[in-house]
């Protein structure tokens, strides 16, 4: 049975919403509006892909504790399968608390960021993950399980998030194995010092024979063989909260790919998933079925 597959640390949002402010040092302030929610990310990605009915896994780190055990039933609800690939005592999620207000917003974060990817995590990845058709890659350590996947004829695509030293030398390894890459317009000019998306796309083309450029809410960029294009997003979405799009971009992408779909097409679809994914507050609050997809893919498609 085909599959979607990737690793990454797990990610729990605490979402204190309407707040009237961020209180003092001291001082207790109160509000009506909460969720708990999973967080951003490549699980984020992977739950999307659940929704729309891909069989999906992810490798990850989870406890004992009341948030793993959270994250754990979000995975299996969603038609996520997870790997633990922690043994310890400690809560090895991220755990943030997201104080949101009208127009801004304030974080408190616990965790360390990336996963332990030792020789054991390692080979337990790449064997829940050989025989996948697409991988996700991200730049958490598992190099040589997305080297012998890629080798074994895997699509891996590689989301790696925003980095001020983003260059090709840093990531050359990576970005060599990556058969899709799809950043946003300020990763894209980042990484190759063009200060224009258009320029950034057609920088990336000696290393890729399908280029993707997300262009916030605009839309995305694509080049493929047969030249440059541009994908609008879809008009009639309402702009909320930013925080998932791009993971939802992703998913709706990978949901092209893995149904061997055109690159305009997968933009399209990522599109779709990535719009309806800021009309609500939260990585994972707003998403399409895959009927609803389909029914957004022909309006867009005319």
């Amino acid at each position: 049975m085909s599959f979607i597959a990737g690793a990454a640390a797990t990610n729990v949002d605490l979402l204190y919403e309407n707040m009237p402010k961020i209180p003092d040092v001291g001082e207790e302030v109160y509000t009506d509006s909460f969720s708990l929610q999973l967080g951003g990310g490549l699980p984020a990605t992977l739950i999307n892909l659940g929704r729309l009915g891909i069989p999906a896994c992810i490798a990850t780190e989870l406890g004992d504790d009341l948030f793993s055990s959270f994250a754990r039933s979000q995975f299996t609800e969603n038609g996520v399968n997870p790997l633990n690939l922690y043994a310890g005592g400690a809560i090895p999620v991220n755990i943030t608390s997201a104080i949101l207000l009208q127009n801004d917003r304030s974080f408190v974060s616990y965790g360390k960021g990336d996963m332990n990817a030792d020789d054991e995590a390692c080979e337990a990845f790449y064997r829940m993950a050989h025989g996948a058709k697409i991988c996700l890659m991200t730049t958490g350590g598992f190099l040589e399980v997305y080297r012998r996947l890629h080798a074994e004829g895997t699509i891996t695509v590689l989301d790696m998030g925003w980095d001020d030293e983003m260059t090709f030398d840093k990531y050359g390894d990576l970005l060599d194995i990556a058969d899709y890459y799809t950043p946003n317009r300020m990763e894209a000019m980042r990484l190759t010092g063009c200060d224009d998306p258009y320029l950034a796309a057609e920088a990336l083309k000696p290393y890729f024979d399908k280029v993707v450029v997300k262009v916030d809410k605009d839309g995305c960029i694509g080049a493929d063989a047969n030249g440059t294009f541009f994908v609008p997003s879809v008009k009639s979405f309402n702009h909320v909260d930013s925080t998932g799009a791009g993971d939802a971009f992703l998913a709706g992408f990978c949901y092209g790919l893995f149904h061997n779909y055109s690159l305009r097409d997968c933009i399209t679809f990522g599109n779709i998933t990535g719009g309806k994914a800021v009309t609500a507050v939260g990585a994972l609050s707003a998403y399409v079925t895959e009927t609803e997809l389909l029914h957004y893919f022909k309006q867009q498609k005319g």
